[in-house]
């Protein structure tokens, strides 16, 4: 029997140490850290994990890892040289059973079918459906805290249906579900990027979001002091995206590249593609063209600290930090849900069965049927 019927899928912000740099990497951080917990350990598992930006920032907050899932043989590299563990590939073919026992579970599920980038074809694409993987690890563990992340245009996406979809099924397994759409510049890194988080709490907890800190940061913070002449546009290269730009304001839109400079509160947004010509975040260089920013700056913008290894080639490395997390959001969140996790008592929650698959079957198919009638 369904859970919800087929109408309802259809409705469905530190002190700064001796160098400000050394803030906007591990001030938030060790702040944080003043207030951690002191009794037990919460067990995690951390899905999609990419190079284990959620991971850290739940770390950072006395949290231990005791599964990892990524399929990118590129991120599994970089991840084992941080984390000393390799995860596990394709998350399809690991069976919930063979999972440990844990209490949160982290999960940056594939957003490109739900960005402006992709096709926005959400549930109804195959890395959409990868949700059910996490669904059905919920519903045979169900671990006290569910931690999703994706990119802000998910909650709208085919009309709210797919967010709904998420929504409801977590809350016929028994999860409060809170969600937000917050800003990686209000925490403390020069980057303008909005994602939404959505935290399920066992049972009905009650949950706020926490408060920005408002940091104020600058691009500059992140800067490199010395930059290897490879960065720097080639004179092809910039001759294009000038013309690209021209060519975008006579057609009368905002496309193009975007220029930054040691002043600039944040850049745009970094994405996976930023290897291929930077054109979202380029630096300007006096007297010379303007330069991508390095691996480690790209590391810098979403917090990531210097003592993280670049383990993969510069072409990678854009690619894993594009497709990573801001850490200071993550770890700010980490704290405000690791204050409430105690109040869960999975003893006195009543577990109703879900049938995972069946609903993932409708969901296609409704999601299928709206695409065609756009």
């Amino acid at each position: 029997m369904a859970l919800f019927r087929k109408s309802d899928l259809n409705n469905i912000r530190m002190a700064k140490p001796k160098k400000h740099i050394e803030a906007v990497q591990l001030g938030l951080f060790e702040s944080m850290g003043n207030d951690r917990r002191k009794y037990s350990t919460p067990l995690m598992i951390d899905l999609f994990a990419g190079v284990g930006g959620i991971r850290l920032g739940f770390e950072r907050e006395g949290c231990k890892t005791v599964f990892t899932s990524e399929w990118d043989k590129h991120a599994q590299v970089t991840y084992e040289a941080n984390y000393g563990d390799k995860p596990n590939g394709d998350i399809t073919k690991v069976d919930e059973k063979d999972i440990p026992s844990f209490d949160i579970l982290l999960a940056g599920f594939p957003c490109q079918p739900f960005s402006q980038a992709g096709l926005k074809q959400g549930l109804a694409d195959t890395r959409g459906t990868l949700f059910f993987d996490v669904a059905r690890i919920v519903n045979h563990h169900r671990p006290k805290v569910v931690f999703l992340e994706n990119v802000k245009g998910f909650r709208n996406h085919d009309g709210g249906r797919t967010f709904q979809v998420i929504k409801t099924v977590l809350e016929n397994m028994g999860y409060s579900v809170y969600s937000k759409v917050l800003n990686a510049r209000d925490f403390g890194v020069p980057q303008n990027r909005e994602r939404i988080y959505i935290i399920g709490l066992l049972g009905g907890i009650d949950y706020e979001f926490p408060t920005p800190p408002y940091t104020s940061v600058k691009l500059g913070d992140i800067l490199e002091k010395k930059v290897d002449s490879k960065y720097t546009l080639s004179d092809a290269l910039w001759e294009g995206h000038q013309r690209r730009k021209r060519e975008h304001i006579e057609k009368g839109n905002g496309f193009g590249y975007s220029m930054f400079n040691h002043d600039s509160k944040y850049t745009s947004t970094i994405s996976a593609r930023y290897y291929k010509d930077g054109s979202e975040i380029l630096v300007e260089q006096k007297g010379k063209n303007p330069r991508k920013l390095t691996p480690r700056e790209a590391a810098r913008l979403q917090g990531f600290p210097d003592t993280f290894k670049l383990a993969s080639s510069d072409t990678q490395m854009y690619k894993q930090f594009g497709n990573s997390v801001a850490v200071p959001v993550i770890q700010a969140l980490a704290k405000s849900i690791l204050k409430k996790i105690d109040e869960i008592d999975p003893g006195k929650v009543r577990k109703k069965k879900v049938d995972v698959d069946e609903i993932k079957t409708e969901s296609i198919k409704a999601a299928k049927s709206s695409g065609k009638k756009s």
